[in-house]
Parts: C-alpha cells; structure tokens; sequence
C-alpha cells in the first residue's frame, strides 16, 4: 500500500511561510482559511539556552484515516490509485464529522461552499507523475511535487511514497537515520490513526515538542 506523505525538515524550516502561500496560490484556499500552516514552537527555556522551531502543518495522510471512516456519504476516501486521503466536495453535505473524527485539527469548512476541504498533497498535479520515470517537456518535475514542495526557500520539504526507498520522502528520512532515530519524529498519536508525515528535528537544534 502506497503512503505519499511528507517529510519536512525542521532543522532547515525558517518559518517563512512559503508553502503557505503556494498553497493558497494553487488551491484559490479563501481568505482566513489554511490547508497548511506553519506554527512557531517556542521559545523554550532560559537565557542563553533557548530553543526555538517552526513547524508547518497539514493533513498528516493517516494510514488509518479515521475522516474516511465516519463520512456517512463516500466523500471523504482514498485515492485507488494512489491512496492519497481526499475529499469529493459532490459527495460532501458539509455535516463536518470528519472535522470532529480528525485528531489533528487540519481539515476547514468552506462556509461559501458548504463542504470540508483539506491539504490533497495536491493530487491534481501530483498524481500525473504515477508510473513517469523520466520527466521531460511534457511533464515537467515543479508538476511532479506539491507546489509547498516546489516553493520551499530553505529546501525543507520531501514528498513521495516511504513504501519507495526512492523517493525523497524516504531518502530524506534515511539521511536522517531512519525511523526511531532521535532526529525523526511524528505527531503524538492517542487515536491510532497513524500519521505518516514525519518531521526531521536534530537535538541541537531543539527538542521536540509534543502538540
């Protein structure tokens, strides 16, 4: 089963919120609305030690989404191609269950539209790279990652499929020592959903902080 997620380094995130702005661009996300945000954790401790980060969020891509489990009419699934978590805003009556069911709190309700809407890993682009191996005039790589991906000034975030050794996403983790080292971490997780994005924070940068 395929997991597109995304890896994003803190160590080099500045905070500046260009993904935040690609993607608004991308996805025409309504003023007073984010599908990715970027939260400044800190400041911790005492002068001189002081620890500070910033940490962008968006949908997590849970392997047990449980937004998928509770939309009473289909609109909340899984890609079958690609098995990115989506939203059919034609399905979508806007009762908000999957914005309760989310442990995250990263889905928003378009109030214009009456529906749910969240972070796709914009799929509309992303999906036409499935099964291209190279890339030329008429697939071009800015298409072949999220524009968040495409966009990021300090080169902090990594998209693609950790089922894939690969990919970015499971290259970056790699270079950071893999799953269970101290460098890579996930959002605490009590429901069991299983988030797959993982966050890449070096000890001497900051300690990680649980949301």
């Amino acid at each position: 089963m395929a997991r597109r997620t995304l890896v994003i380094d803190l160590n080099r995130c500045s905070g500046c919120d260009s993904c935040t702005v690609a993607c608004k661009y991308e996805n025409n996300i309504k003023l007073g609305s984010f599908w990715n945000r970027v939260m400044a954790i800190g400041p911790t401790g005492e002068y001189p030690d002081i620890e500070m980060y910033w940490m962008p969020m968006q949908c997590q891509q849970c392997e047990n989404a449980p937004c998928v489990g509770v939309c009473p009419t289909g609109a909340s699934y899984r890609d079958p191609n690609n098995n990115v978590v989506m939203i059919n805003k034609e399905l979508c009556i806007g009762c908000q269950y999957c914005m309760y069911a989310c442990p995250f709190g990263v889905r928003q309700f378009n109030e214009g539209e009456g529906v749910v809407e969240k972070c796709t890993l914009c799929n509309h682009l992303t999906a036409k790279s499935d099964g291209v191996e190279n890339l030329n005039d008429s697939f071009d790589e800015e298409h072949a990652v999220p524009p968040c991906v495409h966009n990021c000034c300090c080169g902090a975030r990594y998209y693609g499929d950790l089922d894939d050794p690969n990919s970015a996403a499971s290259k970056a983790l790699a270079a950071a020592g893999g799953e269970g080292s101290e460098n890579v971490h996930a959002i605490s997780d009590p429901s069991g959903a299983h988030p797959t994005c993982r966050y890449i924070l070096s000890p001497s940068v900051a300690q990680w902080k649980e949301l």
